[in-house]
C-alpha cells in the first residue's frame, strides 16, 4: 500500500502534520503502508499537477483542497484553503468522511491529532510534545517576540532548518524522524548540526538587514528584501525591531516566486482588526485572519512592490 502525502514543505507545522498522518494511518487504517512525500510550496501558478497523485492512497496535509479524483486523505485549517469556488462546493459534496477542515485550529498537526483520537480511537503520546509546539509556532504562541528570536527550545531550532533547507530531501528525513524520536534528539543529529550553526548566524544578519531595511508608519512596517539574498526570515523579528506596530508587510524574491509577506503583531498594543487572508485572496494569496501571503512569478518584483504598497495603505487606515 503506496500512501502518497503532499504537505506544506518549509513549514514546521507541515512536516508535523506528514509526520503524525502517516502514524495515524500506519497505526489505524493501514499497518503495511509504505509512505513517500512530495512537499508542496505556493506558487503563482496553483494547480495541481496531475503526476502528483501516485499512490494507492493519496493525501494532503496543512496544503489547499484538490477535487481530483483519487485524493483519499484532506486535512487543513488555512482560510484559504481552497483554489476555487468549485473545488469548495466539490469539498462539500464529499462523504468520504476523509477529506476534513477545520480553521479553528491553530495547527494542522493538532487537527489531524484530535480527528485521529476522537473518530477513530488513535492516540501518540510519545508525539504529544510534536503536536504541542506545532501550535506554538504556526498558532505564534510565543511568550515575547525576543522569545520566539532567541531560539531556546529544540523545536525553534529544527524550525529554522526546516524553513531554510534547500530541497526537500532534509525536510523528508526529519519527517521520518519525527515519528519516532523526541525533537531534542533530532535537533542533535550532526547532520542537522552542521545545517543550523549557518543558518543561525544568517538569523542574526537577518536581524540586522531587516533592521536597516525596514520603516514604521501608522502602525504598519514595511521593507523590500530584493537584493539581500534573503528567501526567508523569522517573521517575528519586525515585532522585536518595533514592538507598537500592528502589522508587516514586506516583498522577499526568491528562485521559485515574488512573495509578498503581511502579517500581524502578536503582542499589538491594539487588536488588529484586518483579516490578512481576506486581503491576500483579493490579490491569488491566502492565510489565516492573522496571517498570510502572495505569491507572485519570479522576476514580478515591480508588480508586488505595487501589490505591497497598496496593502500598506489599506493597513495604515
Amino acid at each position: 500500500m503506496l500512501e502518497r502525502v503532499l504537505y506544506h514543505d518549509h513549514c514546521f507545522d507541515g512536516a508535523a502534520s506528514a509526520a503524525f498522518f502517516s502514524r495515524f494511518i500506519a497505526g489505524a487504517v493501514h499497518q503495511d503502508a509504505e509512505f513517500r512525500y512530495t512537499g508542496m510550496a505556493h506558487q503563482a501558478s496553483q494547480a495541481f499537477d496531475p503526476g502528483l497523485f501516485d499512490g494507492d492512497e493519496n493525501a494532503i496535509v496543512d496544503f489547499k483542497y484538490s477535487s481530483d479524483p483519487r485524493l483519499t486523505w484532506w486535512f487543513d485549517h488555512h482560510q484559504s484553503a481552497f483554489l476555487s469556488s468549485e473545488d469548495a462546493e466539490h469539498f462539500k459534496r464529499d462523504g468520504s468522511g476523509r477529506k476534513l477542515y477545520d480553521p479553528r485550529y491553530k495547527s494542522c498537526a493538532s487537527f489531524i491529532h484530535d480527528i485521529a483520537r476522537d473518530r477513530f480511537g488513535f492516540r501518540a503520546p510519545e508525539l504529544d510534545d510534536l503536536v504541542k509546539w506545532s501550535v506554538i509556532i504556526d498558532g505564534a504562541q510565543y511568550s515575547s517576540a525576543q522569545a520566539a528570536l532567541e531560539l531556546g527550545a529544540p523545536a525553534m531550532k529544527l524550525t529554522l532548518v526546516i524553513e531554510a533547507a534547500q530541497g526537500s530531501a532534509v525536510v523528508q528525513k526529519i519527517i521520518g524522524w519525527m515519528q519516532r524520536r523526541p525533537l531534542d534528539k533530532i535537533i542533535a543529529e550532526p547532520e542537522i548540526q552542521a545545517l543550523y550553526a549557518p543558518l543561525y548566524q544568517r538569523h542574526l544578519e537577518n536581524i540586522e538587514i531587516i533592521k536597516g531595511r525596514a520603516r514604521q508608519e501608522n502602525g504598519v512596517v514595511f521593507f523590500d528584501l530584493s537584493g539581500y539574498n534573503v528567501e526567508g526570515y523569522n517573521k517575528f523579528i519586525p515585532y522585536h525591531l518595533f514592538p507598537s506596530s500592528t502589522y508587516t508587510v514586506s516583498v522577499s524574491p526568491s528562485s521559485f516566486r515574488t512573495k509578498i509577506s503581511v502579517g500581524s503583531n502578536p503582542w499589538a498594543p491594539e487588536e488588529p482588526k484586518h483579516n490578512l487572508a481576506t486581503i491576500c485572496e483579493r490579490y491569488g494569496g491566502g492565510g489565516h485572519p492573522r496571517v498570510g501571503a502572495i505569491s507572485l512569478a519570479p522576476g514580478e518584483l515591480e508588480k508586488a512592490r505595487s501589490v505591497a504598497a497598496q496593502i500598506v495603505e489599506e493597513l495604515k487606515s
